[in-house]
């Protein structure tokens, strides 16, 4: 039996946390909580990715894996909001959520380089409904959209998980501290992972 893995300083976090380690069925809740955060919750997932990894680390590649496929579900149905429907349900999220200032700051950016901006949403801290509302609502083609969200969201889930599986237990209190700095030691994580996939 795994050890009871660490917790954040954030109590709705911990809750999902607990939800997911007491289920049956560990990938299918971190599927659909990655879906709902990429969507209507805007709770921080590496809080509870983190302790989960810890406690998976058997299985990392699976965790990883069901975390970006519900990720990725999740933006195709915030790319559909934006698109179809960003006059009424996608203000109401960005209302909601309070995303409005950042919305509008994105979107000057997006115009000027879409993908690349893109690619950074999805790595970086920036809240990921603002990319994908403003994808959709721009009408970006979404297959550059969803190849931006598997790159970027890929080497965020995958490089966490390498990170966890070399620091241990030691990341989930520096990611609560310096959250941004190891957003990018995630990416660089991440992009050493696939050099060795392909060139050894």
């Amino acid at each position: 039996m795994n050890p009871e893995p660490p917790k954040s300083n954030n109590a709705q976090a911990n809750k999902w946390l607990e939800r997911i380690l007491e289920s049956k069925h560990i990938l299918w809740m971190i599927f659909v909580l990655s879906m709902l955060e990429a969507t209507i919750i805007p709770i921080p997932l590496e809080l509870v990715l983190i302790p989960l990894l810890l406690h998976e680390r058997e299985r990392w590649f699976a965790v990883a894996t069901a975390t970006l496929a519900g990720c990725l579900i999740g933006a195709s149905i915030g790319y559909g909001i934006g698109l179809f429907l960003f006059d009424t349900a996608g203000q109401w999220l960005l209302e909601t959520l309070n995303y409005q200032d950042s919305f509008n700051e994105f979107k000057a950016e997006f115009n000027e380089d879409g993908f690349v901006t893109l690619l950074l949403v999805g790595i970086t801290p920036i809240p990921f409904q603002v990319g994908m509302l403003t994808a959709g609502s721009t009408g970006y083609p979404f297959l550059l959209f969803l190849l931006a969200a598997v790159i970027a969201r890929g080497i965020r889930y995958y490089g966490l998980a390498v990170l966890v599986n070399w620091l241990g237990e030691r990341i989930l209190a520096w990611w609560q501290k310096q959250q941004k700095r190891l957003g990018w030691g995630v990416l660089v994580a991440g992009i050493a992972v696939y050099l060795i996939v392909i060139f050894v």
